[in-house]
Formats: C-alpha cells, sequence, structure tokens
C-alpha cells in the first residue's frame, strides 16, 4: 500500500514538473510577461517618458507634473524596463488637452445635482522595436461630484483617481497586448 502511494506521488510531482516548464515555456515564447498583464518584447529594454505639459484651457498646476511622475512610476513598478531621459525603446510624449468642469445631473430649476471633472492627455507613442504598435491617441477619464461640494474641495482626489485611469489606460494600450 505505501509503495503505491510513493509511486502516485511520484508521478503526480513530474505531472505537475512537465506543466510548470511548459507553462514558461509559452511564457517565454511570447516575449517577457509580467503577472501585471504586460506583454513586452525581449529586445525592449528601456522607456522614455517626456515631460506632459498642460496645454488645455484651464490650466490646473499640478497636474503635469503629478501626470508625468504616475506614467513614469507605472512603468518602473510593473515592468522590468530601465527608464530613460530620451530615446528609449518605447517613447511617450505627448500633453494634457482638456481639463475642465461641467454639470451632468440636472434637477428642476436647472440647478445641478452633480458635476463632472474631465481630464484628457494626448499621447504619442512610439516602439521602436515593433512600429506597428505605434499610437497617436487622446484618452480621456472623468470624476462626478456632489454640486454642493467646491472644485477645490474635491480637486486632489479626483485628479488622483482620474490619473491612476488614465495611466492604466495608456499602460494597457501599449504594453498589455490582449
Amino acid at each position: 500500500m505505501q509503495v503505491i502511494k510513493m509511486k502516485r506521488s511520484k508521478k503526480r510531482k513530474g505531472i505537475a514538473t512537465i506543466i510548470s516548464v511548459l507553462g514558461l515555456i509559452v511564457m517565454a515564447s511570447c516575449g517577457i510577461y509580467s503577472f501585471t498583464g504586460a506583454s513586452i518584447a525581449p529586445d525592449v529594454k528601456t522607456v522614455s517618458i517626456l515631460y506632459f505639459p498642460n496645454q488645455a484651457p484651464l490650466v490646473q498646476p499640478t497636474l503635469s507634473q503629478v501626470f508625468t511622475e504616475a506614467l513614469k512610476d507605472k512603468f518602473i513598478s510593473q515592468t522590468s524596463l530601465t527608464l530613460v531621459d530620451n530615446g528609449g525603446d518605447l517613447n511617450f510624449e505627448g500633453a494634457i488637452t482638456s481639463y475642465g468642469t461641467q454639470p451632468v445631473a440636472i434637477q428642476s430649476g436647472d440647478v445641478a445635482s452633480q458635476n463632472r471633472l474631465t481630464i484628457a492627455v494626448r499621447v504619442k507613442f512610439t516602439n521602436e522595436k515593433d512600429p506597428k504598435q505605434d499610437f497617436d491617441q487622446t484618452f480621456s477619464r472623468y470624476y462626478d461630484f456632489d454640486s454642493s461640494l467646491s472644485l477645490p474641495s474635491i480637486e486632489a482626489d479626483a485628479i488622483k483617481q482620474i490619473t491612476e485611469a488614465l495611466v492604466d489606460d495608456i499602460f494597457n494600450k501599449s504594453v498589455v497586448n490582449w
């Protein structure tokens, strides 16, 4: 009885090892894969992210810095790429093109019950190793808030949430090839 259990245990370990090795081969054949979903070719080693100036009609003073740093942080923390000042294998440049609020839920008496802060960013992405991946696209996200609140009272949190969503969208579009 003991001998049979030991043979089954060895057989299961052998099968598990084979499955693990096959899984690693499949992931390696698709380039460098991370558990964030990023699929980056093995010859891509660097990323450059230029400063995103705020060219929106309404300028929020810290938005350019916050957005640019958030995009850099995403690539540093979620990939093994090295951040370089200019001329990376992957290049990001662009500008913040829109920053503004508007009413979105009108009540009786033409009074808004909710307002929306919207931020749009134009991104030009260049993949020096695979130009088919290049894009020039505007990404936009918003944050709804109660009209009884002032923009300055929610602005920091709203910018943080919108920036995170924008950075995720840009990251996914550029290196998550699903």
